[in-house]
């Protein structure tokens, strides 16, 4: 038998039917899910110093289990002494079961260790049913070794779900543990 997540599982017994329930869908593929998970970090010393993109990736990429990229410059932008096509960040796109168990981790151990934690901000909805979250240091994760960390940096999580609507996706990201701040 193989191996499932355990959120995965959670979203097929328990999350459908709850999402169901409340928005009274009358398909199985009306209920919306979670697609993909992007982390992205943006490293604009990178412009003097080529090596921090490769600390970003390999941070990226011990955070993840799955190999981060170097994201590249689109334009020139004299006053920040930018080049087109300089590496000027990293990110990792997790699908399936990597993005599942990444959730997993995020909301069980990695958010609890943020100082003086009390949620997360419903404000990050998009208006398409997407939501962006704020890292502001990547040595919240468990993976991260503080001791090796040259830098302290901070990062976004983007969460894309094919939900209609920012309520239709709070409700599925709340069902599946991320914990918001009551207003």
């Amino acid at each position: 038998m193989a191996y499932i997540p355990r959120l995965k599982e959670e979203y097929k017994n328990r999350v459908i039917s709850a999402l169901k329930e409340e928005f009274g869908y009358t398909n199985v593929m009306q209920v919306p899910k979670l697609e993909k998970i992007v982390l992205s970090k943006g490293v604009g010393a990178a412009v003097s110093d080529k090596k921090l993109i490769d600390y970003a990736v390999d941070e990226l990429t011990k955070i993840t289990g799955q190999k981060a990229v170097s994201t590249i410059s689109k334009k020139d932008v004299a006053s920040f002494k930018l080049r087109k096509g300089m590496p000027i960040g990293a990110k990792v796109t997790l699908r399936g079961e990597r993005m599942y168990e990444f959730l997993d981790r995020l909301v069980t151990s990695s958010l609890p260790r943020v100082r003086d934690f009390s949620g997360i901000k419903a404000t990050g909805f998009d208006g398409r049913g997407n939501y962006n979250l704020g890292v502001l240091e990547q040595i919240i994760f468990p993976e991260i070794d503080i001791d090796k960390v040259n830098k302290i940096s901070g990062m976004d999580i983007t969460f894309v779900t094919s939900a209609k609507t920012d309520k239709e996706a709070k409700s599925l990201l709340a069902e599946l543990g991320l914990p918001f701040k009551k207003n």
